[in-house]
């Protein structure tokens, strides 16, 4: 039963979903369970003195740091980050402890009588005071890598034009509808999970670590989820060693589900950034080289941050051909809140940097800024950043040629800076971007290392039995078309329910554009193998494992080679209005095209589309949280600001598609994709309404009165 595969079918869990049907960590009740509540530090970096507790109640609990069987470690890529503090706490809200009981009132009372007596340390607050206070050895730093292709010292001495830039970006918080929780409980020995989560498996290595127990007595399994965007990829596993050692503790399910403000102030972030350029030009305008010195803010703990920094570095130069490289970066240590994944995990940083300078750089020279990225962008057969090979075809310049047109871009550039009714002057910049699909370098092929299973019940049913989690990207649609079709079965016999890893196998996070492109095809290989033995009636199982591609080479050592094994692109436009009075601005405009290969579910990419740009916007314009004395001056809903309807028109998007040959019906990654390139789009827009450079976002009417106050322009 074959079918279009981009066509969208009837999503059967949306009635349910209206009725308020679902269920949730926070709709989950059973008459003996507990609930919990972090008691956290109120120092940014302190040594802890004392605590003070008052008694607590018949019923009641505390659990810390003494009542882990296990390791006191997060188990992810530097394991330093502990499930409660131990003698020093080095942020505001890093826990302390947990009280548990049956009633949340009464365990609010007895964490506001709670004492802890602190011993201040000096903190370091800012990436500037990183290299002052070294508290993480003498660099400060999580993680510190270098690589280069080509002679860069040469072309310093040949080049004709030399442009610097340093360029900043801030936190965003993911802010997804349903904050995090998760629910803990214990039977015959064995440890349940029930969370709002990303990624199972990373979580269960997490709690085996903290109980110190075996594999087969941890069982995690995924709750119907309220978004994530990131931010439930890392943070989860913390929360879920916590409420294991409370549940054994107390011998009964205990509940520990954030408050919203809690949530906002103490979970990851998006990483802030500073990243200094300076590019090489010849007299043709070819850019002929490129240094790049990338600093990310990765908090008070390492957690995701050194691949979060890599693929940083490996954005550095864009979506341009540079042969000369050399790119220096470093997660540096603060006493802030940990940074975190958040959708494009890095790219969205370094891609506004990389676009504002040849903006800037173009300007400079007194050529075309869109003649001069053009003449630069790869093509096929260039080398990436790493040394990799591009071995597809690059849709970018006929993409952006679509995207002016639909625009009216070339028009609006000759016309932007007329006013308009006295004191509002309209602006236009247009974006090119790339992400790379799936983990970086050898993550796939020697870490994560995904198997998938399909199992053929007697009614001649398919599950599909994956890790990989529906949290509101649509897998629970696009992967039952994905085995349906290949199989060319109906896609009301194909079965795919919430993971549970007791009954599922490894098939990775659910995490960097991944899902679709390695996972699904996947899928459809196993859908494949089970169509050609299949007997009616019988039940039946098909597995796949990933291969890694032949041709392809990754030297993790040197960080060169096929950092990637395929890439999705994009080109984004946004028109703005700005107000000159207030420095006001209103996106009146939002234009799109991408090629993700083959579309699996037409709906459902025009939704990841429509909402990825408008969290880029909101990253680039309103998402403030300033950090002030280690704690963050936006930490409600109320303070945190994100885009609503009224503040983005209608986005108006196109596909162009290059298939991917290893792509499940030629599918690449799409959902991290469609946040990087509006934030520079916009930016571009707003500099050019007002004629003047853009180096940080987001940017606010307090940003744009000092950039009017500073006599240089670029």
């Amino acid at each position: 039963m074959k079918t279009d595969i981009s066509a969208p079918v009837k999503r059967d869990d949306v009635a349910d979903k209206l009725a308020g049907l679902t269920c949730y960590i926070g709709d989950m009740r059973n008459e003996d369970m507990l609930y919990a509540k972090t008691l956290r530090s109120k120092e940014a970096r302190a040594k802890i003195a004392s605590i003070e507790y008052p008694v607590m109640p018949e019923g009641y609990f505390i659990v810390g740091k003494n009542d882990i069987p296990g390791r006191n470690r997060v188990k992810l890529l530097l394991e330093d980050w502990p499930f409660f503090a131990e003698d020093v706490v080095n942020y505001i809200g890093e826990p302390i402890a947990l009280i548990v009981g049956s009633d949340k009132a009464v365990i609010q009372e007895l964490i506001a009588a709670t004492k802890v007596i602190y011993q201040k340390l000096e903190p370091i607050l800012s990436i500037d005071d990183s290299g002052l206070l070294p508290i993480y050895g003498e660099t400060n730093s999580f993680a510190d890598y270098s690589f280069g292709k080509g002679d860069i010292d040469k072309v310093k001495r040949i080049a004709k034009y030399i442009y610097e830039g340093t360029y900043e970006t801030g936190y965003q918080e993911q802010f997804y509808l349903e904050p995090q929780g998760v629910i803990a409980e214990f039977k015959e020995g064995k440890a349940t999970i029930y969370g709002s989560l990303q990624c199972p498996y990373y979580i269960k290595n997490a709690v085996i670590d903290c109980l110190g127990i075996s594999s087969d007595r941890v069982r995690i399994v995924q709750a119907t989820t309220g978004g994530a965007f990131g931010g439930k990829e890392d943070y989860p596993s913390l929360l879920a060693g916590q409420a294991a050692c409370a549940a054994l503790k107390a011998n009964k399910p205990v509940c520990l589900l954030l408050e919203r403000n809690e949530d906002i102030e103490c979970t990851t972030k998006r990483h802030p950034s500073r990243i200094r350029l300076t590019s090489y030009v010849d007299e043709g305008f070819k850019l002929i080289g490129l240094e790049a010195d990338i600093v990310i803010d990765a908090g008070a703990y390492a957690g995701l941050s050194g691949v979060v920094l890599q693929r940083a570095m490996f954005a550095a130069a864009g979506v341009y051909n540079v042969e000369n490289l050399r790119v220096h970066g470093k997660a540096i240590a603060t006493n802030k809140v940990v940074s975190g994944a958040f959708r494009g995990f890095g790219s969205p940083q370094a891609f506004f940097a990389i676009e504002m300078h040849m903006e800037h750089a173009a300007k400079e020279m007194g050529v075309d800024p869109m003649e001069f990225k053009l003449q630069n962008v790869v093509k096929k057969w260039d080398k990436s950043t790493t040394g990799g090979i591009f071995r597809d075809k690059n849709l970018l310049p006929e993409m952006v040629q679509r995207v002016t047109e639909m625009s009216g871009f070339a028009e609006k550039k000759q016309t932007s800076k007329k006013p308009r009714n006295d004191n509002k002057r309209r602006g236009i910049g247009l974006s090119m971007f790339l992400h790379g699909c799936g983990f970086t370098g050898n993550g796939e092929r020697d870490h994560i290392k995904a198997h998938v299973k399909l199992a053929k019940n007697s009614r001649d049913e398919v599950e599909i039995l994956i890790s990989n989690v529906e949290m509101g990207q649509g897998i629970n649609t696009t992967m039952k078309k994905i085995a349906a079709n290949a199989l060319e079965i109906p896609i009301e016999r194909v079965i795919f329910i919430n993971p549970d890893t007791d009954r599922v196998p490894d098939s990775g996070p659910t995490v960097a554009s991944r899902t679709i492109v390695v996972v699904g095809r996947l899928v459809y290989e196993a859908a494949i193998e089970l169509k050609e033995k299949w007997q009616v009636g019988a039940v039946q199982e098909a597995e796949c494992s990933y291969q890694y591609p032949e041709g392809y080479e990754w030297d993790n050592d040197s960080l060169s080679g096929d950092a990637y094994t395929n890439y999705s692109w994009g080109v984004n436009a946004v028109e703005v209005e700005l107000d000159t009075l207030t420095f006001e601005s209103k996106i009146i405009g939002v234009w799109a095209v991408f090629d993700i290969g083959k579309s699996i579910d037409d709906r459902i990419v025009k939704g990841q589309i429509d909402g990825g740009i408008v969290q880029g916007l909101g990253y680039a314009s309103m998402e403030v949280m300033e950090n002030q004395q280690g704690r963050f001056k936006q930490r409600s809903s109320t303070d945190y600001i994100i885009p609503t309807a009224m503040d983005i028109p209608i986005i108006q998007s196109e596909l162009m598609c290059q298939p991917y040959s290893g792509g499940p019906f030629g599918a690449k990654g799409l959902g991290e994709l469609t946040l990087v390139g509006s934030p520079i789009a916009y930016a571009l827009a707003i500099e050019d309404a007002i004629d003047a450079g853009i180096n940080s976002i987001p940017v606010r009417p307090e940003l744009l009165m000092e950039v009017m106050a500073d006599d240089k322009k670029y």
